[in-house]
């Protein structure tokens, strides 16, 4: 069984789902707010009101990540695999997930299971730009494998972990 990662009919996007009205507020006011220092209050205020609502942390992810925080977005990658993870009732390390794991969570969410597999994709880039190749390669391969058609994109990325490994002497898998 292949799951086709770009399907997705009229599912509710992670933005389109409620979030409470305080924390949208904040959400609001961090993106005016940009590039000052009360930004990040802002949205961790959001966090702190809607710690699980995916269009939180995908602010807060963004956020850490374009002020170059590489770690904090690594973080909030992080927290995504578990939340949305437990929604699709993933296993609770992201190794753990297979092909009929992931069929499983068709029936609860095909939208959620991309969000999730960008997650990990993510993590995997921020690991290679932290430069820890070899959690970089293990995300990616994870992603590669349950993504056979390559509609995440993660075969280039996996091409630059590999060849990264190489270069220092690391160990490499296929």
């Amino acid at each position: 069984m292949s799951i086709d990662l770009l399907e997705f009919d009229s599912e509710e996007l992670y933005f389109d789902e409620p979030i409470d009205a305080d924390a949208k507020a904040c959400l609001d006011r961090a993106a005016q707010e940009y590039g000052t220092e009360g930004a990040e209050a802002t949205l961790l205020r959001a966090y702190f009101l809607e710690p699980e609502h995916p269009m939180v942390l995908v602010a807060l992810y963004r956020f850490y990540y374009y002020q170059h925080r590489l770690k904090e977005s690594l973080l909030v990658a992080e927290r995504v695999l578990k939340v949305i993870g437990k929604r699709l009732e993933f296993p609770e390390d992201w190794r753990d997930l297979s092909e009929p794991g992931i069929g499983s969570g068709v029936m609860i969410s095909m939208t959620m299971i991309r969000f999730y597999m960008l997650a990990l994709k993510g993590a995997g880039y921020l690991e290679l730009r932290l430069g820890r190749y070899q959690p970089a390669l293990e995300r990616l391969e994870k992603v590669a494998e349950l993504d056979a058609k390559d509609r995440l994109g993660t075969q280039a990325l996996l091409t630059v972990v590999r060849n990264a490994l190489s270069q220092e002497g690391g160990v490499t898998t296929h």
